[in-house]
This record gives structure tokens, C-alpha cells and sequence, in this order.
């Protein structure tokens, strides 16, 4: 397929593995007992991708046990559950943990999975982890008195250095930065100066890396999805693209299906995005429960083509379908047939363009 295509994230979890959760954190099950739900999950999750063509696979986030962002710091005994609220138009809340004390380090990192799920596929392999200004978050906001945080910033700095490294270790093809908080940051201070530190600090750690590494880098923009809800769908992308696209990544996946005007957006895309930046549009809207068809994904393509040149234009789904792991909203099987659609869909427009 010469349009390429991939996943952002989490895929729904199977009612197995959700009983499977509840009793191990009632106790009822040990971490060995456990290993077995995750093991049958993932491999359920990377086969089901590999059947419906999905030319990049990943493990769907089976193992992150609440979240796309905490699943690095979960257990860690200088966490209090107290930390940042993030309020959905729906009226729920989720809630970051709140560092008490130094030093920041991650319990667990999401490239020790990768060995996990390749073991059944030899296909390519995303990881997806979540943004180091998303996990700035976790400073208080009134500091810590032996903990400054420029000593908490470099910590975190090396820590997801560390994560990055490790996930191209294992054999990842790419790693995508989940930057939901983006968006947001424009609600919650319309002056940008939010957004700017976000964009700071997620520029100190591409800096790490190289020209080539920050290739296989990406970045991923949306209005949160939870519970069929958003939290940031009314901030007018006109306040974080232009922004967005300084961040030294070189690929960009941008929620774009569930976007009333999409066209505005995509101009808004062509004027600001960097001759080498591959940017993946969102062709599949995971909050609406109807399945989109090929030709209407086709359509999607051929939309965005007229903005994006090729061979930078690729496709995506607009997030995660499952980023918090109690959200049943969209059933697994719903999410691989929109998955699949998505796959079939963009090789139509491939194939119509003069691309395939």
C-alpha cells in the first residue's frame, strides 16, 4: 500500500480480560495468574490485526493496566491519587496521580512489552507512550521544597529517553507520543502559554535524538475520547496547529474524521505543516458507533489528498479506542471492523489516486 496506515493505540479490552482486572485488584488474582489474561489478549489482539491487513500492528495497550498516560508511574510510593482533573463534556473526570517527592522515576516502561507481543509477529511494530509534557502534569503546582523542578524536568527528560531508546531496541518501527493534552492546554489557557511549555519541553527531548531517530517519531493530536466524550472538541484547531507542527517530530497523527469542518483544517494543515512531516489524518471518528465504509474513508483520503502531498499523507484512526481501560463505549468488534474499513478504505484512494 503506498498510502501508509496505522493504528494510534488502545483497542477495546475483551470482557475476559476486564473480569480478569477487577479480581486482581480485589486480590483475587496474583501477578502470575494475571500474566496469562494479558499474554491471551495481546496475542488475541496482534493476530486480529495481522488478519484484517493491518500492515503495522501493535498490542492494542492490553498491558497498560488504567491508562495510555499513568501506566508508567502506577504503583510508584511518591504518587498521590490527588493530582490535575481533566472534566469531559459529559460531566465525568478523570484524575491525574500527584508527585510527593523525588526522584521521578517510571515503575515500569512500555518497551519491556514489545518482546511480549512480537513474539506473535514478525510484521512491523508501533509502540505508543505517552508525551513528557503530558507528564509534566505530575509536578505540583506549588512545587516540591527538595525537589525543584528543573531537577524534576530532568529527570522525566531521561526517563522517556530511556522509554524511546528502549521501544527501537525491541524493535519498534515507531513511537508515537500521545500529546492528547495539547489541545487542551488552549482551554485551560487561552494565552498559550501552556501550550508553549508543552511544546518546550517535548522539543528538549526530541533533541535527544537525532535527525533520522526523530523520523520514526510522532506526535498524536486529538480532543481526548472517553466514554464517548471529548475533552477539548470546542478549541478551534486554528489555536494549536500552527504550534503543533514545531514540534521536532516527523510524523503527526491528527484527529481529523470527528471534525465538523474538515477541510478548514486540512488548509490549515497545508499552510503550517513542515516539507517533511508525514502527517496522518484521523479516517475513522471512534466515538461514532457507526462503521464507517471503505468508499466513505476512500472519500476521506481523497479529501485530504488535495491539501497533503504524496507520499506524505497517511491515515489513521482519530484516537485511541479504549485509552482508559474501563471504557467499554465501543465493543472490540466494533473497533477492528472500523480498523479494517480504515485499511481498505485508504488503499482504495491509494488505487484511485495512481498511488498503488
Amino acid at each position: 500500500m503506498s498510502i501508509k496506515t496505522e493504528s494510534i493505540g488502545s483497542i477495546p479490552r475483551s470482557a475476559k480480560l476486564q473480569r480478569a482486572l477487577v479480581l486482581y485488584e480485589q486480590g483475587e488474582l496474583n501477578d502470575v495468574e494475571m500474566e496469562v489474561f494479558y499474554n491471551e489478549a495481546v496475542k488475541d489482539t496482534v493476530m486480529k490485526l495481522e488478519a484484517i491487513g493491518s500492515p503495522v500492528l501493535g498490542d492494542g495497550e492490553q498491558r497498560k493496566t488504567h491508562s495510555f498516560a499513568t501506566y508508567g508511574v502506577e504503583g510508584n510510593e511518591n504518587m498521590a491519587p490527588d493530582g490535575l482533573c481533566i472534566p469531559f463534556h459529559d460531566g465525568h473526570i478523570r484524575q491525574l496521580p500527584r508527585l510527593t517527592r523525588g526522584p521521578f522515576r517510571f515503575a515500569r516502561f512500555a518497551h519491556e512489552t514489545i518482546g511480549l507481543a512480537r513474539q506473535y509477529t514478525d510484521k512491523p511494530f508501533k509502540q505508543a507512550i505517552i508525551s513528557a509534557s503530558a507528564l509534566s502534569l505530575l509536578y505540583p503546582a506549588q512545587g516540591l521544597a527538595d525537589y525543584p523542578r528543573d531537577e524534576f524536568v530532568a529527570d522525566l527528560l531521561a526517563e522517556q529517553e530511556k522509554e524511546i531508546r528502549g521501544c527501537f531496541a525491541q524493535g519498534a518501527s515507531k513511537v508515537q507520543l500521545d500529546f492528547t493534552e495539547g489541545r487542551l492546554s488552549v482551554k485551560l489557557d487561552p494565552s498559550g502559554h501552556i501550550l508553549r511549555s508543552f511544546i518546550d519541553i517535548n522539543n528538549m527531548l526530541l533533541d535527544r535524538f537525532s535527525p533520522k531517530e526523530r523520523q520514526k517519531i510522532g506526535i498524536h493530536t486529538c480532543a481526548g475520547s472517553d466514554h464517548d466524550s471529548t475533552h477539548s472538541a470546542d478549541v478551534d484547531y486554528a489555536e494549536l496547529l500552527p504550534s503543533l507542527f514545531e514540534i521536532k517530530a516527523g510524523c503527526f497523527y491528527i484527529a481529523l474524521a470527528c471534525e465538523k469542518d474538515p477541510e478548514r483544517v486540512l488548509k490549515i494543515i497545508q499552510q503550517y505543516r513542515k516539507p517533511d512531516q508525514v502527517i496522518f489524518v484521523g479516517v475513522i471518528d471512534v466515538i461514532d458507533p457507526q462503521i464507517e465504509t471503505a468508499q466513505l474513508v476512500c472519500d476521506r483520503v481523497l479529501q485530504a489528498a488535495r491539501y497533503i502531498p504524496h507520499p506524505y499523507l497517511a491515515t489513521t484512526d482519530d484516537c485511541g479506542f479504549s485509552p482508559f481501560c474501563d471504557d467499554t463505549s465501543t465493543s472490540r468488534e466494533t473497533a477492528f471492523a472500523k480498523i479494517a474499513a480504515r485499511i481498505e478504505g485508504t488503499a482504495l484512494a491509494a488505487s484511485q489516486l495512481g498511488y498503488a
